[in-house]
């Protein structure tokens, strides 16, 4: 099959209704009412002789097929958008769509270099589109990977060859319990590692292990790989667990969250760029890597008081 023009634009409306998880999600976004979207969709099956996707009252949901062609889409897409920045470049104008990975529960770090980093590159480049992707770190490291993403930020705790990565910033990391668990009442003050040892965790998924050996704990009860399902588990009252003190403290202020001795119990999660090794990344690529840098500088700046 021949790539063309046509086929671009249907794959791209694809990629959004797959985004979105179905095609009345996807109108907003698209901007086109169900009826087009319908028939955009027969037309991108016609043109594969494939069946992507199920729909009607059962919902939205992807063929084997149109899943595999999703992933295929994706990366297309991706190299087509690193070509339209390049182009652009050689004009000395950075254009064309930009797509960054991030983990979520990230908002609320006031240490988080994003907010100023973003806000600067949309100054700086207004003709840049940023495509945003929430997800695991395994995740984006595949997708910078195989090239469905220009570039992620996250803790990635095992490097893996093929990406290049840089240190941004750091992340805080407290144990914590609900109002309704037994440790409740006395944690604030010291507790033993060998009274945690016998409570029931709920780990991180993609750093289970040192959470594991911090606690003297042979395995977790529970393993989430998102701080929201994991805090859920923590407010339940039958694990403890480790959250971002900047995510846990409206809870710790209602009284639902108390963090446990958090003198001997704290550890840090390092955020790092992740980039595809081999050559130069494109130019609106280390421009928003630049961006980054200068923001999480001026963010450990500031809260060292401006020293």
């Amino acid at each position: 099959m021949q790539v063309q023009d046509t086929d671009l634009k249907l794959l791209r409306i694809f990629e959004t209704i797959v985004r979105c998880g179905g095609f009345a999600a996807a109108q907003p976004i698209l901007n086109i009412g169900a009826s087009s979207i319908s028939e955009y969709m027969s037309q991108l099956e016609t043109r594969l002789g494939l069946r992507l996707c199920e729909r009607g009252r059962a919902g939205f949901r992807l063929t084997e097929e149109g899943a595999e062609l999703h992933a295929a889409a994706q990366r297309l897409l991706g190299a087509v958008d690193t070509f339209q920045m390049e182009a652009g470049a050689l004009r000395n104008q950075l254009s064309g769509v930009l797509r960054f990975g991030m983990i979520e529960a990230t908002l609320t770090d006031t240490y988080s270099p994003l907010p100023m980093a973003i806000r600067e590159f949309g100054q700086m480049a207004p003709e840049v589109r940023l495509h945003v992707q929430i997800d695991t770190p395994g995740s984006m490291e595949q997708h910078v990977l195989d090239g469905r993403l220009h570039l992620a930020v996250g803790p990635f705790p095992v490097q893996i060859p093929g990406l290049d990565y840089s240190s941004l910033y750091r992340e805080e990391q407290g144990l914590y319990c609900a109002s309704t668990h037994p440790l409740h009442e006395r944690a604030g003050g010291r507790v033993p590692v060998s009274l945690l040892s016998k409570q029931r965790l709920a780990a991180r998924a993609y750093l289970g292990s040192h959470e594991l050996k911090l606690l003297r704990m042979p395995e977790a009860a529970a393993s989430v790989d998102n701080v929201e399902g994991r805090a859920m588990l923590i407010l339940s009252g039958n694990y403890i667990g480790f959250l971002p003190p900047h995510y846990a403290q409206a809870w710790v202020d209602s009284g639902l969250l108390a963090r446990i001795d958090p003198e001997h119990y704290v550890t840090h999660l390092d955020f790092q760029i992740i980039t595809r090794k081999g050559g130069e990344p494109a130019r609106v690529v280390q421009a928003f890597c630049n961006q980054l840098r200068t923001a999480a500088k001026e963010v450990r700046r500031a809260s060292r008081g401006g020293k």
